[in-house]
């Protein structure tokens, strides 16, 4: 009670945005754990481009750091919201769960005192559906939920289950079994949410989506003058976070059978991964002789990302499992060729042979071999470069897909008037 009072207050306190009082729709998109997160990439760029349609957008999100502010807005129509809910400070998502609650009172005391009337909810993440579920029941509105990542496949392999586990198959199950339509962001996606999750339920397949231009705006000359690489280096490039799944390890073993004529870089595009995980990667790299070319990148800005894409010859996504491929899409956007696990939403992004390659997961024969190919042939990663450039131009840019998404919510919206 105190955390919704004191959300209230502070509210109070700050200057609004004027409220457009034209029939402009209004989306509420909940994203309720850490806003630098891959999901949080794909909840800021449909809502910029969904305010770009003429919607009004809020962006829901937890404040994790005192000095943020409560609202900022993005861009006419679009803003972020931070609601207090637990410690203002960084939790890791597995124990975010017991302050989903005062979360969901934040959320109604802001909706109370800014008289904010929404017409949807877009949830992302099943942390972020147990809110949309609560909402729903609440306020009667039509709820959209993303799931990101599915607990059916991330713990199909895993030895002990963490104890978040059990309410976590139970939110999934009730998203797609409750929610008005989940959007999946591959067809792989549904097939795993069919299979793992419930039969019941309405799926539609809409990709994820980018804003294109921070990606292709920057020529590799440029980006390696900024970050301090050789024009003449050959650099392999990994972006995400440092957890078993991602496939680093793999990575590593492929790199050791490649000739030392490289430079390694491991970009950490999130503070939500594991130290330990950080060290037994760290000490992989130094039992396979590859430290001195092996560049780690602490987790950075995303207004940082674009030039690590441009400066590098090929971008690698081991991972045993992907359910949305952000970095893969990402990387082609830039311009550049993707090795990738064949698995998942992966499998979808990638064209296997034109805009790069896809290997088997776990199977660093493999991924070396691939590398090489990509490495040895400046022509071809050049070819594959371009088609997948064109490739997300085409498929994955915000502004597709947006409307895709926008034609989504008035469908639901016009059932519930």
């Amino acid at each position: 009670m105190k955390q919704t009072i004191g959300c209230v207050n502070q509210i109070k306190t700050i200057q609004l945005l004027p409220q457009n009082q034209t029939a402009k729709s209004t989306y509420a998109l909940i994203s309720v754990d850490d806003d630098r997160c891959e999901q949080h990439v794909y909840v800021r760029s449909l809502g910029l481009a969904l305010a770009q349609r003429g919607c009004q957008v809020d962006i829901f999100t937890r404040r994790q750091d005192p000095d943020q502010p409560a609202i900022t807005n993005r861009a006419s129509g679009c803003r972020i919201i931070r609601l207090t809910a637990g410690p203002t400070r960084f939790i890791p998502q597995d124990e975010l769960f017991e302050h989903l609650p005062a979360f969901l009172e934040a959320w109604l005391a802001f909706q109370g005192c800014c008289d904010r009337h929404y017409s949807l909810i877009h949830t992302n993440y099943w942390l972020s559906g147990w809110v949309g579920l609560q909402l729903k029941s609440r306020l009667k509105l039509p709820l959209v939920h993303t799931y990101h990542s599915i607990g059916s496949v991330k713990y199909e392999d895993t030895e002990p289950m963490p104890r978040i586990a059990s309410a976590r198959l139970v939110v999934e199950w009730a998203c797609l079994q409750e929610a008005d339509c989940v959007v999946a962001t591959s067809p792989q996606e549904k097939i795993d949410l069919r299979w793992l999750v419930s039969r019941r339920g309405r799926i539609r397949v809409i990709p994820y989506g980018i804003d294109i231009q921070p990606f292709s705006s920057l020529v590799k000359a440029t980006a390696r003058q900024q970050l301090g690489i050789s024009p003449k280096t050959k650099t392999i490039l990994y972006v995400g976070s440092f957890e078993r799944r991602k496939g680093i390890e793999t990575l590593i073993k492929a790199c050791a059978q490649l000739p030392r004529r490289f430079q390694l870089y491991l970009v950490d595009r999130s503070e939500q991964s594991s130290s330990d995980e950080q060290e037994r990667i760290r000490a992989l790299i130094w039992e396979w002789g590859l430290e001195g070319i092996t560049t780690f990148a602490k987790p950075i800005p995303p207004q940082q990302l674009p030039a690590y894409y441009a400066a590098a010859d090929v971008c690698v996504v081991p991972s045993d499992y992907e359910s949305l491929g952000l970095v893969a899409i990402e990387a082609m956007a830039a311009g550049i060729p993707v090795i990738a696990s064949h698995v998942g939403g992966l499998r979808h992004a990638v064209i296997h042979g034109e805009t790069g390659l896809l290997v088997p997961p776990s199977n660093p024969e493999a991924l070396a071999y691939a590398l090489w190919a990509v490495l040895s042939n400046s022509k071809l990663a050049r070819s594959w470069g371009e088609a997948g450039s064109k490739r997300v131009q085409l498929h994955f840019n915000s502004a597709t897909v947006a409307a895709r998404i926008h034609q989504l919510y008035r469908s639901l919206t016009q059932i519930y008037q």
